[in-house]
């Protein structure tokens, strides 16, 4: 069962059906369940998302720009000192123990997968308004918590990548997940109304959509390098 994080999220993740279950069950993400996948695999996936999180907290930002109020200035704005203070420094200390230091991390040459993600969220944001950027945001911050939830129930217990499981089924981010799900939904309603009902709703859910068909190759890019 999915877990709530609004009638928004679930409407949209309704829509993407299919490219919603590749992401979450993801070959990657299988691997880090069962603890099958290669470190090499996972040591270039955190460099790269280390990369890709630093565009993501920009995007988050300009969501405080984009806001209309002051609830969504809060949420926006604690999902980057989440990102920026607290998720960041996961990819940090793995990464220090394999000899990678932060600097290295922020200075790395961004796969073409990276950069068609970030590039098409921060756009989503300029181009678009708030709404926009919070559909194009959505399946990061969702589907992380959906897969920390499903492997912290059936991992392998002797999966070496418990710690970054359990960063995304810890409480704290599961609440920032339920946030960001209610903030999405009072936005629609302030905004536009009944989202079923709305013209805006088929460009709202393209911008899911695509949005979860690059975590996808995000998944792809990490497994390139095993």
């Amino acid at each position: 069962m999915a877990p709530d994080y609004g009638k928004t999220f679930a409407h949209w993740r309704a829509k993407a059906a299919d490219p919603w279950r590749d992401y979450t069950n993801h070959p990657f993400v299988e691997g880090l369940r069962d603890g099958s996948l290669p470190r090499r695999a996972f040591l270039h996936y955190l460099v790269q998302d280390y990369v890709f999180l630093v565009h993501f907290a920009r995007a988050w930002s300009l969501g405080v720009v984009k806001s209309e109020a002051l609830d969504e200035m809060k949420v926006c704005s604690a999902t980057v000192d989440a990102l920026v203070n607290h998720e960041m420094a996961l990819h940090v200390q793995t990464c220090a123990a394999e000899g990678i230091d932060e600097q290295t991390l922020f200075d790395a040459t961004e796969a073409s997968e990276n950069l068609a993600y970030t590039r098409y969220v921060l756009d989503a944001g300029h181009q678009g308004d708030f709404l926009d950027l919070m559909a194009a945001l959505a399946p990061c911050v969702m589907g992380y918590g959906e897969i920390g939830l499903r492997l912290a129930r059936d991992k392998n217990p002797d999966t070496p990548y418990a710690d970054w499981i359990n960063t995304y089924a810890d409480p704290d981010y599961q609440s920032l997940c339920t946030s960001v799900g209610t903030m999405i939904d009072d936005a629609v309603a302030r905004r536009i109304g009944d989202l079923a009902t709305s013209p805006r709703a088929d460009v709202l859910q393209n911008r899911f959509t695509t949005a979860t068909a690059l975590e996808i190759g995000f998944w792809q890019m990490g497994l390139r390098c095993q």
